[in-house]
């Protein structure tokens, strides 16, 4: 094996400081001339210049106007241009002769705001479309989105899309009616009627105000596709009253008549009569608009300000005049012909709205006020009627206070008849009622003597029953006694037998038997063998702690 040579191993070396030389060039390069820091909330957008020279191989052609660069499946470009993904926050690397980076800050929409967002990219629409279908990153289309962006924070290209914040609700007056877009807030007692301001293919609604009404509620509108009118549904009161003249303390003035006066200003609905007196009313109509309702009111008038000029108001006056012009003065003091007339007005008013899409609870005229020349010499006449009929009818009550009199005074004698009827009916019930319970009383005291006489003779014989039943038992108890010594005779063999066993039942179970052999010249000297076996047994009872067994 040969060893390098000196100049050898200086190559070797050099070699080795070149490349890392090379390598901290290349990181240097990279951390200072190529490093890009995206900050959080904030996206880096990336716009691809192709090699600074052409090369063969590597040159592209740059995107066409109003579109993004290609890229390949890897993410690689295929065109110069502006890149559609932009990357995030964190470190990125990008060569400055291929890339121009621009760090851009994400779209944040607050709550209570919404987004409009517009494509500045993509294919043109047909004439007359300027609403496109889709979400960010997959529009086919430019113009404007038709979804909008709710409340968050968003990674937009601001060269791909344009965004306008919208905060709240948008109002914009249009002939009176407002409009309203953004975040449309719908309260209870309301409804929302939605008019579409181009047709919408995925849903099939036409241009145009939709039957189908918005309740209550939040709801986020695109100014450029929809608008909405917020409708008070329900019913509601109005009311023309003709103002009466007061006096200083505030209090209604009144005419001679009682009637009060009615001020000459106008107040009120005024037509002439049939006789040319003129006449003025008071009226409330209780009209309203239901749900249903709401798109049709819209569609023909407008808003809701608009029906009560152009609808209620003309309607009251012209129904009002209409029916009275039919009458004289004179008439309206009638109480039917008033009360027709009353009722025709109502029925005609709630007539002509229903035809117009208008629901009605109550249209009544309150009060009509007919000049004093025409109503004081009628009501003089009315009241001098009247004071006759109440004459007569004083006549009719006097009579009749008579005869109630009469019938009082009746009633008092057939009280007082009816109170002695009763009090001797009564009597009679009180006299046979003791009569029955004297009877009740003696009946009771036999039946009780007759059941003491029979408990006596049942005591009598239970107690005879009792003796003869003791004496038996006793006789029968001593014979079963007497038959049962007889039949342990009978098993012993004899008398003496049984009174043996008997005997020697009665003995303790620890007595002892000693025989003492009592021959001829051995009494002495067994006598002296008992005497110690008799001394030994007391001294061993005595160590039991007992008594000495008596002898037997």
């Amino acid at each position: 094996m040969s060893v390098p040579s000196g100049s050898s191993r200086s190559l070797v070396s050099l070699a080795f400081a070149a490349a890392i030389l090379t390598a901290i060039g290349y990181e240097f390069f990279q951390w200072t001339y190529c490093y890009w820091y995206v900050d959080k909330g904030y996206s880096l957008l990336l716009t691809y210049k192709g090699p600074p020279l052409p090369i063969w191989g590597l040159d592209l052609d740059a995107a066409p106007e109003g579109q993004l660069a290609e890229v390949d499946d890897h993410g690689h470009p295929k065109q110069k241009g502006i890149l559609a993904q932009m990357v995030g926050p964190g470190r990125h690397f990008y060569f400055p002769l291929f890339w121009e980076c621009e760090k851009v800050p994400d779209v944040v929409v607050e709550p209570g705001s919404v987004a409009i967002v517009i494509s500045r990219v993509g294919k043109k629409q047909a004439a007359g479309q300027f609403l496109v279908d889709g979400d960010i990153g997959q529009t086919e289309y430019r113009g404007t989105m038709r979804k909008l962006l709710g409340p968050g924070r968003y990674r937009i290209n601001p060269k791909a899309y344009e965004v306008t914040l919208i905060k709240g609700e948008e109002v914009k007056k249009a002939e009176g009616q407002a409009k309203r877009s953004g975040w449309v807030l719908i309260k209870p007692g309301y409804v929302g009627v939605v008019t579409n301001l181009t047709d919408n293919p995925l849903t099939n609604a036409v241009t145009g105000i939709q039957d189908n009404v918005l309740p209550p509620g939040l709801y986020p509108i695109n100014r450029e596709e929809q608008q909405v009118d917020v409708v008070n549904v329900g019913y509601r009161e109005k009311s023309i009253i003709a103002k009466l003249a007061t006096n200083e303390e505030g209090q209604m003035k009144l005419d001679q008549s009682g009637e009060p006066t009615v001020l000459d200003d106008g107040s009120g609905f005024e037509f002439k009569s049939d006789d040319g007196f003129q006449i003025r009313i008071d009226f409330t109509a209780i009209w309203g608009v239901m749900p249903n309702q709401a798109a049709d009111l819209i569609r023909k008038f407008g808003d809701e300000e608009a029906v009560e000029d152009k609808v209620v108001m003309p309607q009251i006056e012209s129904i009002c005049q209409n029916h009275g012009r039919k009458l004289k003065a004179a008439e309206f003091l009638d109480g039917k012909i008033r009360q027709t007339y009353q009722t025709d007005v109502s029925n005609d008013f709630a007539q002509v709205l229903d035809g117009k899409g208008l629901s009605v609870l109550y249209g009544l005229v309150r009060n009509i006020y007919i000049p004093q020349d025409v109503r004081i010499p009628i009501q003089q006449g009315y009241i001098a009627d009247e004071l006759k009929i109440t004459r007569e009818q004083q006549q009719v009550t006097a009579m009749t206070e008579a005869d109630l009199r009469e019938a009082e005074e009746k009633v008092k004698l057939q009280t007082e008849q009816i109170r002695v009827e009763t009090e001797k009916l009564v009597a009679a019930k009180l006299a046979e009622g003791k009569k029955t319970a004297a009877e009740t009383v003696a009946e009771t005291t036999k039946l009780v003597a007759a059941i003491a006489a029979k408990t006596a003779e049942i005591d009598k014989n239970a107690t005879v029953l009792i003796g003869t039943a003791k004496a038996k038992a006793k006789t029968l108890s001593e014979e079963a006694k007497a038959e049962k010594f007889q039949l342990a005779v009978e098993a012993f063999g004899s008398g003496q037998a049984y009174n043996q066993w008997v005997f020697a039942q009665g003995l303790p179970e620890d007595l002892e038997l000693n025989l003492i052999y009592s021959g001829e010249g051995t009494f002495w000297t067994d006598l002296k063998g008992f005497s110690e076996t008799m001394l030994g047994k007391q001294l061993k009872n005595q160590q039991k702690g007992s008594q000495p067994a008596p002898n037997r």
